[in-house]
């Protein structure tokens, strides 16, 4: 290289001490220079870059293959470097141009004072060269990083170089060069590791973001959770010499991971019961072993009862010691119960370390949960008391939906037992007993009813229902129902008139306005009722006289009738559409029935579920009622034996059943006279009246059922003509019937002073208990009822 031309070019500075760092590889070209800058020696690495045999590039000059000349001098003797570095273009031997980045390294003879007898030179594309300084750059950093842990491995899977953040621990040696991780490992951990970084080195597929548990022998504890990801590392030539591993800590991500799938699952499990006592148990399931070894959930005892608990004037109430997960050898029974602020922490007597939180939902304690770890394990930390809150908010969320629930259904199987009549009954034609089961579903209480409505002339009316839908609007609906049942029952109408006429009423209370929307000033539209509203209902009449058992049903499913001899049947009606639905007529359907027999009327709920479908539920209703010893059973303890099973908590509809066993007026009991359509017969009315009531030893109502009969058999003749019949009927009271051919309803009025007539039907009102006028198919019926004197001979 030649001295002269000291300018400097901008672009192409002739030396550049920052260049320096211009790394030595095996693609590098290599030159050796005399102190002339003679090329005297030429490596093959420059015989290939440069298209230039060894031969013919020796004795050349090197600036003869530069195209600048100005970096051809070497620097001025004052500025000497140890080496220099810089980019220029050189000619290549095939005429071509090469950018490239060069590094001159000067050599001295041992002895030399000053300057240098020869130079080396080494050059490179300017683009590898750049790569070769990321990779170092890229190499140096790497292992400069905190955050994550860099080891090299050679063959034998010796550690060769590692940064200083390998483990997260304290306690090891600073340098581990030479060591297997077994050395400073819990053997199971090393082995676990090794085995993967084995597989890679022999398949040469990389591992990616493998866990594992690492605990140190110095510092073991719970250890800490790293990812491992490690590849294979091949020199040039493809032989493998070692593997480098990559250590990240996750352990607080999969504490975080772990605490929010805890919280999931927590959540999960208290949101599927609305029993105060079910949530309970299913937390204390939930958190063990989750969050601890052994959890306690602990309840105020108006909580149970649907009540928001009230703290004393310390501060302290009643917890119930509701569930006990994990570990229950030293815990007291479920029913303890203590006083004891919620707020407070618990220091338990044992040495467990704990945690406690109170339950509260909308500004209201409702109890408090508490977790203990055993001795040995990791202690609580700050997260895990705040994961614990976080699961005490939705449990607690969660028993406050349970403690409303079991208000509302307090509340609602409070009003429709109250809507329902006694559970047992008994009149001169059956001896009832009833049984109302509700479902424990999330919705309340469903609109099942029966009822047992005393007719006229020693008839009774049973009576089974159901409204569709749950809760307190679907009880609500039930008692206006029964309430109108009853009504048109008082009207003495035939099964299926009866059911038309509520049919009716629940088509109008369909297209009712629903004002629950509407402002307090009242000045919105009212808005159409969207909820729907149907029922069923199977209405039926018992006849003690005639033994017949008449009835209709509105989608209702038919009764049973067991009867003495042990059979059992279902009564072939065809039912009518539910109530509400199309208000297409309904078809009666008449039965004998032998006295001491069995009616069964009951809701859907008794004979369908999800396990089995109706006429399987059906079957088995036939078969309770077919076995032996049914008919010594008292009714109310038979209707709990057919529903008992049934458990409440699997019911997804309310179970109603009404037993009735029947009972007969014996033929000496009542008497039936024809009456021929002639004033003169009203005597002899009167006359056989008498005679049958000095038979029957009620002799001292005589005076008033000949003027009843006289007023009502006038009335008839005069008004109706013929035929006309007249019957007595002694079944716990005398009811005396006259019955015509016409539909003519009979109407009573108080008559004036001056007139003539008028006063027959009231006083018949004033002279017995009471009266009243049915429809029959073919015409209609009076009766007037009075009581029998004590003493007298009633009849059973």
């Amino acid at each position: 290289m030649r001295e002269a031309e000291h300018e400097v070019d901008d672009e192409i500075p002739p030396f550049a001490p920052e260049y320096r760092g211009l790394p030595f590889a095996g693609e590098a070209a290599g030159a050796l220079l005399d102190a002339e800058g003679r090329i005297i020696g030429w490596t093959r690495a420059a015989e290939e870059l440069l298209s230039l045999p060894a031969d013919r590039a020796c004795g050349r000059h090197i600036g003869d293959l530069l195209k600048d000349p100005d970096t051809r001098r070497v620097p001025p003797p004052d500025q000497w470097p140890e080496a220099w570095s810089g980019v220029s273009v050189v000619r290549t031997g095939t005429g071509g141009e090469l950018r490239v980045d060069f590094l001159v390294l000067p050599l001295t003879d041992a002895g030399a004072c000053a300057g240098a007898s020869r130079y080396f030179v080494l050059a490179a594309p300017e683009g590898t060269a750049a790569r070769w300084r990321q990779d170092q750059a890229f190499t140096t950093e790497l292992f400069l990083q905190d955050r994550l842990g860099l080891a090299v491995f050679d063959l034998d899977l010796r550690l060769v170089r590692t940064n200083t953040h390998l483990l997260p621990y304290t306690g090891l040696a600073p340098d581990l060069r030479g060591r297997r991780l077994m050395d400073f490992l819990y053997a199971e951990d090393a082995a676990s590791i090794e085995r993967q970084l084995r597989e890679v080195l022999r398949t040469g597929l990389p591992l990616v973001r493998a866990e594992e548990t690492v605990r140190t022998l110095q510092e073991p504890g719970g250890g800490a959770v790293m990812t491992i990801s490690a590849f294979r590392l091949q020199a040039p030539d493809g032989q493998v010499f070692g593997v480098t591993a990559l250590f990240t800590d996750v352990t607080e991500l999969r504490r975080t991971s772990e605490r929010l799938s805890v919280l999931h699952r927590v959540t999960a499990a208290v949101g599927g019961s609305l029993s105060v006592a079910g949530t309970a148990e299913d937390l204390a399931a939930a958190l063990v072993p989750a969050v601890g070894d052994l959890a306690v959930v602990e309840i105020a005892e108006e909580v149970f009862t649907g009540e928001e608990p009230t703290p004393g004037p310390d501060g302290s109430m009643p917890l119930r010691r509701t569930a006990v997960a994990g570990h229950r050898t030293a815990e007291p029974p479920l029913d303890h119960v203590v006083l004891a602020r919620p707020d407070a922490p618990v220091q338990p007597a044992d040495p467990l370390t704990s945690m406690t939180v109170a339950l509260r939902a909308r500004g209201s304690v409702l109890g408090r949960m508490t977790v203990h770890r055993d001795a040995g394990k990791p202690p609580y930390e700050a997260a895990d008391l705040h994961l614990l809150h976080e699961i005490a908010g939705h449990a607690a969320l969660a028993l406050d939906n349970a403690r409303r629930y079991t208000r509302e259904h307090r509340a609602s199987v409070g009003l429709q037992r109250s809507l329902l009549p006694p559970s047992e009954a008994e009149n001169v034609a059956v001896t009832t007993a009833g049984v109302y089961l509700p479902a424990d579903t999330g919705t309340g209480v469903g609109g099942d009813w029966f009822d047992v409505i005393p007719l006229s002339s020693a008839r009774v009316a049973l009576v089974a229902g159901d409204v569709v839908g749950h809760g307190l609007a679907a009880t609500a609906m039930m008692g206006r129902l029964r309430t109108a049942v009853r009504t048109l029952a008082d009207l003495d109408l035939e099964p299926d008139e009866l059911l038309v006429h509520l049919d009716d009423l629940v088509s109008q209370l369909g297209v009712e306005t629903d004002g629950s929307d509407e402002s307090d000033d009242a000045t919105g539209p009212a808005r159409p009722r969207t909820d729907p509203i149907g029922a069923t209902c199977l209405y039926a009449i018992y006849d003690p006289v005639s033994r017949r058992f008449v009835m209709a049903s509105a989608g209702h499913p038919p009764p049973a009738v067991a009867a003495p001899d042990g059979t059992v049947s279902f009564v072939p009606l065809n039912p009518g559409p539910p109530l509400g639905v199309s208000g297409l007529p309904f078809e009666i359907a008449e039965v004998d029935v032998e006295p001491g027999s069995i009616l069964a009327l009951y809701t859907d709920g008794l004979i369908e579920s999800r396990e089995r479908d109706v006429d399987e539920g059906m079957a088995e209703l036939a078969r309770r009622l077919a076995e032996p010893g049914v008919f010594d059973t008292p009714l109310r303890r038979l209707g709990r034996e057919i529903v008992a099973g049934r458990p409440a908590d699997h019911l997804t509809d309310d179970i109603t059943l009404l037993l009735a066993r029947t009972r007969a007026v014996p033929s000496y009991d009542h008497v039936v006279w024809p009456v021929a359509a002639d004033p003169a017969a009203v005597a002899e009315v009167r006359g056989a009246a008498a005679r049958q009531l000095d038979d029957w030893g009620l002799a001292e109502l005589a005076f008033t059922t000949e003027l009843v009969l006289s007023e009502l058999v006038t009335n008839a003749i005069r008004y109706a003509g013929g035929p006309v019949e007249v019957r007595l009927i002694r079944a716990g009271r005398l009811v005396c019937e006259v019955s015509d051919p016409s539909a003519t309803q009979p109407r009573m009025r108080r008559a004036l002073l001056t007139d003539e007539g008028g006063r027959g039907l009231y006083l018949v009102a004033q002279l017995t208990t009471r009266w009243g006028c049915r429809y029959t198919r073919y015409g209609k019926t009076i009766w007037a009822e009075q009581e029998i004197p004590d003493g007298a001979d009633a009849a059973r």
